[in-house]
């Protein structure tokens, strides 16, 4: 049922309505190719029949775009923003790699502001220093590792030493009381214990806003499917494709887990529940994924790297269906501060464009393209089913291979990107579009400085109009 025959109002919430729960479960690093629902489940060694029961309750998005890497990705989602302009357009790595700026406006910023009980278990990836944590940016609560997973691995290593090179820990934090370090190295073992941990904590932290009568916003960023793929003993061995299979069985269980506590709690029908990916599959042998229909991984600016599941429920609200309109992460930011009945920052260039209507049941998403950068290069610019590539690289161990004229490739007859010169039409008129919608983007750098990788955390950007019309 769509919004409008539910009585709602255009922006899908009736007068009366409460403030919508929003819980985003965000993956790592998920192929379009993994899930049942998606072309992957058996065919991959494991039914994923909760998520696939929840896609059937859901609008499917199957031209969902995320960014080639994880936290420009998540850089994205929090501010609405193409990680270029906020210095977060490549994977930090360990360190103080910087982050976003206390000027940049988060999710979490605006939903706690507008009365929203608010917690991040896992992942952050967008900065790991104080000022920079995810309690600094609107979360009454985190707990995760600094940085990312693979940090697990490095003990594993005969040249790397600890006191010389430093330990990867868990952290443990609120906003009142400020994020510290935890006693938890962060080892293969724990990696694969964590997951049970983030379940534990959402739990909880629902059954509280729901004791206080507060709309809460839980972003949950599980482990999986991150390598190393470490499952827990009770899932070791149900699947048919060794440790991969089980942890993706176990990603299954764990998506379920917050469903049922959901319908525990009698709040299903105000929670927006949002399954997605951060980027395209593994690439490493230790636990390769899939892209299934498209090809490429995460770190490369093929289809495959840049396409992830997206999953959308709101009863009532959410028509469910599938659909192949365009939705980028940023529109997630917007939409989502939208259904919470807040407004978006006026004061700063936001990429992302309000996907009500469409969530509700309209046909076109009303975008028709976006930029995909790798790094701070840009490699395409994506027009409807139209793809221009100036750079190939289409998995994470490819070459870049700068091209000499742009590849012009129709995704519908062409999905793989295979097609170099032997093409059915010659789409020179595709061209302009981009060439628009570059434009579009170099005339907002104009209005507003791109925010430099490695900016200090006081960092402003210089702006020519203090206010966007």
């Amino acid at each position: 049922m769509s919004a409008h025959a539910n009585g709602t109002s255009a922006n899908g919430r009736s007068a009366k309505a409460k403030q919508p729960n929003i819980v985003y479960f965000h993956v790592d690093n998920l192929g379009l190719g993994e899930l049942g629902c998606f072309g992957g489940g058996i065919l991959r060694g494991a039914d994923t029949k909760n998520i696939d029961a929840f896609a059937a309750e859901s609008l499917k998005l199957s031209h969902f775009v995320v960014e080639p890497q994880c936290t420009p990705t998540r850089s994205a989602l929090m501010t609405g923003r193409y990680p270029i302009r906020s210095g977060n357009h490549t994977i930090a790595l360990g360190g103080n790699d910087g982050g976003i700026v206390a000027w940049e406006r988060t999710i979490g910023d605006i939903l706690s502001e507008a009365g929203y009980s608010t917690a991040c278990y896992g992942k952050w990836h967008i900065g790991a220093e104080d000022g920079r944590w995810p309690t600094d940016h609107g979360f009454d609560e985190w707990y995760g590792p600094a940085r990312t997973y693979d940090e697990c691995l490095w003990p594993d290593d005969p040249w790397y030493d600890g006191d010389r090179d430093g330990y990867s820990y868990m952290f443990d934090g609120t906003k009142a009381d400020g994020v510290r370090t935890t006693d938890e190295q962060l080892t293969v073992a724990l990696k694969g214990q964590v997951d049970a941990e983030y379940d534990r904590r959402a739990h909880r932290f629902m059954e509280q806003a729901v004791a206080d009568d507060k709309p809460f916003y839980l972003y949950h960023n599980h482990s999986l499917m991150h390598f190393p793929m470490e499952v827990r003993e009770e899932f070791r061995g149900k699947s048919s494709n060794g440790d991969w299979g089980d942890c993706l069985l176990m990603l299954d269980h764990d998506f379920q887990s917050i469903l049922d506590k959901i319908d525990e709690l009698g709040i299903a029908d105000n929670t927006i529940v949002v399954f997605v990916g951060d980027n395209g599959p593994e690439d490493h042998l230790a636990g390769r994924g899939t892209a299934g229909f498209f090809d490429g991984s995460y770190f490369s600016s093929a289809e495959g790297g840049i396409r992830t599941p997206a999953l959308i429920r709101w009863p009532g609200y959410v028509q469910p269906r599938e659909s192949n309109e365009m939705v980028h992460v940023t529109d997630m930011f917007t939409t989502l501060v939208r259904l919470a009945g807040c407004e978006v920052p006026t004061d700063r260039e936001i990429d992302g464009i309000d996907q009500r209507e469409f969530f509700f049941g309209a046909e076109e998403s009303g975008r028709e393209g976006c930029m995909v950068w790798l790094n701070e290069e840009l490699h395409a610019v994506k027009w409807w089913q139209f793809k221009v590539s100036f750079k190939r690289q289409q998995h994470f161990h490819d070459p870049e291979i700068p091209l000499g004229f742009a590849r012009i490739i129709n995704l519908l007859e062409d999905p793989k990107e295979r097609e170099a010169v032997n093409q059915t039409f010659v789409r020179w008129w595709v061209m302009q579009h981009a060439r628009r919608i570059i434009r579009d983007f170099e005339e907002s750098t104009e209005r507003e400085q791109l925010i430099p990788a490695g900016a200090p955390i006081d960092f402003v950007p210089e702006r020519t109009e203090a206010v966007l019309v």
